[in-house]
This record gives C-alpha cells, structure tokens and sequence, in this order.
C-alpha cells in the first residue's frame, strides 16, 4: 500500500494568505472547494473536446484546409501543454484561488468569443486562449483541493471525485455539440458556465499559497512554449511528408529548445519545475502516465468521433451517444475507482489503464473498413474502464510525487506531459489515418503500441 510521506502532515496546517496577516487563515469549505473546481474542471474539458463531432462543420464553416483540421482540435491542449507549468508555479507562488479564478474568467470570455470567429486562424487562436485560461484553472484546482483535504482518506476521495470530472467533461462536450443546432452555439453556453463558476468562486474559495519570493521564469516558459508550437507543427505538416525539409526543421527547432529549456531551469532561481524531481520514481511514473495518456488515449479518441460520421455516415448527435460508452465508462469508473486506493497503488491502476486501453484497440480493428459501429463496443467499454483508471489515478499520484508545498506545479507537470502527449497524438493520428497507404488501422495499431510502452514505463518507475 502507497503511503504519504511527512510532507502530507505539513499539509495539514493552515497557510497564511498573507505575510502580514496576523490572524489565522480562513478555514476553506472542502464541499464547496472540490464541487467549484470539479464544475470548473468539467467545464474546462467539454470546451476542449467540443469540437470533436462538429470538426466536419467546424471545417467547411471556417473554409479550413484537410491539412489544417488538426490545428482545430489541438489548439486547446496547445495552450494548456504551454502553460501548465508556469501556471502551477504562479499558482503556487502568487495564490491558488487567485490564478484558478483568473483562469475561469478568461475560460469564460474567450469560449464565447471562440462563437464569433469567421476564418480558421481566428478559431484556432482563440481555441489557444482557451487552452491557456484552462491551464491556469486545471494547475490551481489541484492545489486547493489539497488545501482543503489535509487527511489522506479525504484526499484520495477528492481527487478521485476530481479525476471522475476530467472523464465526465470530456464525455458532455462532445454530448453538448452535437444536440444543439450549430456547432457555434455549444461555445456560448461553455462561456456562460465557466462565467458562473467564476462569480461562485469568488465568493465561496479561501486563498491559499507556498511563496519563494522569486520572479516567475518567463525564459522558461517561452522556450517551452515555443519547443511545443515547433513539435506540433512538425507532426502537423508531416502528414504530407515525413522527409520534407520544413518537417525535419522544425523537429530540430523543437529538440534545441528543449534543450535551451533544460539549461534555463538549472541556473534561474525558482524554475518552472525542479529537475531534480526527475530523480523521483513517483514523479517519473506521473510524468509518463501523463505522456502517455496523451499520446495513446487522447490523440486517438480526439478524431475518431470524425473517423465514425466519415466512415459511418454518423450523424454528430449519434457519434456522441456512441462516444458516450467511452467517456461515460470512463467517469463512472474514475469516480469509484477510490475504493481501489487502499490495494492498489496509482501506479498498478495506471499500468491496468494502459492495458486495458491497449487490448479494447486491438479489438475494434477492422470494424471500420467493415463498416460496423457494432464491433467497436467492446473495445469502446474496455477502453473506457482503462481511461477512467487513468484519469482517477493520475491527479492523486501528481500530488504524492512532489512537496506538499508545490502540489500545484507538480499537477501543473503531470498535466502539462499529458496535453504535451495529446497535441502530438492528435497529429499523429490524423497524419496516420488520412495518409495514403496508412488508414485508421495504421493508427489503432500505434496507439495500442504507445499504450504498451505507457504500461512498461509506469510500471518499471519504482
């Protein structure tokens, strides 16, 4: 059985809000706490995989090329992938209520004007913003839910309950696009919804913070940013060539700026994250987790609503009440999977979410071609038990793998490699199911591979 370390009983005790404060702390109210981040976190979701059924409209409304669909889903996990970390870290630094209120507001704005864009460059940009905003709520949520679920037994029940929203708003986002009458209108309604929380935010959640009294590292939030765009560009124009010049230019640009990113966080004074958390198997199993989730689960399940109304002749409304196996598999699963916590670590259920996911891919091969949406539920029901193991076990190993002190930037880095993971398995998933001489077997078959990988790699992080 997984056990805290001495940090979780530092945990316990209450924060100050401010240097100068000399009263005690307000005292936060966990039921409000986990239900506004939990809203916040569904909220965050279904505009991220909103588009996913509506990608065909989406596409002809805003006049984008087949090339350039790929930038429609991945402009979201673009934003969060880039600024996870620094969002975690300001979080920390600066105040979690703070940053995650900030966040719900800028959600809420640039959702609904994501309705109003006309062209493909407005659309993703604005997709973007929204990956941004989401990033600074994601990073925070985490940080007050362990504020305010300082006993073990409360947090694993948290952020399972946190961990099931994940799933259940990727479940109602592609549920949401597809009843309401244009793809346009579902962004109106997230903008609105992200707007209440915020407001019920601002009344209800108590700051909480772990100064270190340094600047924030924007060095090293550029070149990782920029380190990301170059790499989901790369996969991105890969599809019309893998051996193309601009393609290989760009994988170079990305693997530079890794590097640049390496050596600014060994020599700033408060890096976005702490290197020498790469020493720790815990943190190693939750980066790769992460990774992987996105690189297997996310990047393949993100255009296969599209796959099935090409393939199937679906219609948006019947590809999300399919997808609905999945995603609502994985939510109820996510929001029992506590009960598990006491015989088997995060790390166990992550490498049975892998290989669950890895054998329920395996088993809708062919259907396609055969043009069956019948033989994909048993691979839809196994790989959303497998997710919902993924996603309940993830936060709380984020938290476990880092100081009590830094739960934000160690969620804000777990999550960050899985929206890392997904902005490359979308575009890889795309390039392979739509180049010539590939086709969507091709990219089942590589991301049961990439679910393999994922298992071994968690499992092996002791």
């Amino acid at each position: 059985m997984h056990r805290f370390s001495e940090r979780t009983q530092e945990a316990a005790a209450p924060e100050p809000t401010a240097a100068t404060a000399p009263e005690r702390a307000p005292t936060p109210n966990p039921r409000a706490t986990l239900a506004l981040t939990s809203a916040a976190t569904a909220v965050a979701l279904m505009t991220y995989t909103a588009p996913m059924v509506t990608l065909a409209d989406t596409a002809a409304a805003l006049h984008t090329a087949p090339a350039a669909q790929a930038w429609l889903l991945n402009g979201t996990p673009l934003g969060l992938a880039a600024l996870l970390l620094v969002s975690g870290t300001l979080a920390d630094d600066y105040g979690r209520r703070r940053i995650f209120l900030l966040g719900t507001l800028a959600l809420g704005l640039t959702t609904a004007l994501g309705a109003l864009t006309t062209t493909t460059v407005q659309f993703t940009l604005a997709r973007v913003a929204q990956g941004a905003a989401s990033a600074a709520l994601l990073a925070s949520a985490l940080g007050l839910i362990v504020h305010a679920f300082p006993d073990i037994r409360g947090r694993v029940r948290a952020t399972g309950v946190w961990g099931a929203f994940v799933s259940g708003g990727i479940a109602l986002g592609p549920l949401l696009s597809g009843a309401l009458p244009t793809w346009r209108w579902v962004y109106v309604v997230l903008g609105a919804a992200a707007l209440v929380v915020t407001v019920l935010g601002a009344r209800t959640l108590t700051e909480s913070r772990s100064p270190r009294g340094a600047r924030p590292d924007l060095l090293g939030a550029v070149t990782f940013g920029l380190a990301l765009v170059a790499l989901v560009a790369a996969l991105t124009l890969g599809r019309d060539g893998w051996l193309r010049a601009p393609v290989g230019w760009l994988l170079l640009a990305a693997v530079v700026l890794v590097g640049v990113f390496g050596w600014v966080e060994r020599r700033v004074r408060a890096p976005m994250i702490d290197l020498a958390l790469l020493r720790r198997p815990r943190f190693l199993a939750s980066s790769a987790g992460g990774l992987f989730t996105g690189l297997a689960v996310i990047g393949l399940f993100s255009f296969l609503p599209t796959v099935l109304q090409r393939s199937l002749g679906l219609s948006p409304l019947a590809t999300a009440w399919l997808f609905l196996l999945w995603s609502g598999l994985s939510f109820a699963v996510a929001l029992q999977a506590r009960h598990l916590t006491g015989r088997v670590s995060p790390r166990h259920q992550l490498t049975l979410g892998f290989t669950l996911h890895l054998v329920g891919v395996l088993t809708m091969l062919g259907a396609l071609d055969a043009g069956s949406w019948q033989r994909l539920l048993p691979g839809l029901v196994l790989g959303g038990i497998g997710s919902g193991l993924l996603n309940a076990a993830l936060p709380l190993l984020a938290v476990e793998s880092v100081p009590a002190t830094r739960v934000a930037m160690g969620s804000g880095a777990q999550q960050t490699f899985r929206y890392v993971g997904s902005c490359a398995g979308v575009a890889l998933t795309i390039a392979l199911a739509t180049t010539p001489g590939g086709g969507m077997d091709t990219a089942l078959l590589v991301s049961a591979g990439l679910a393999g990988i994922g298992a071994v790699g968690v499992t092996l992080a002791r």
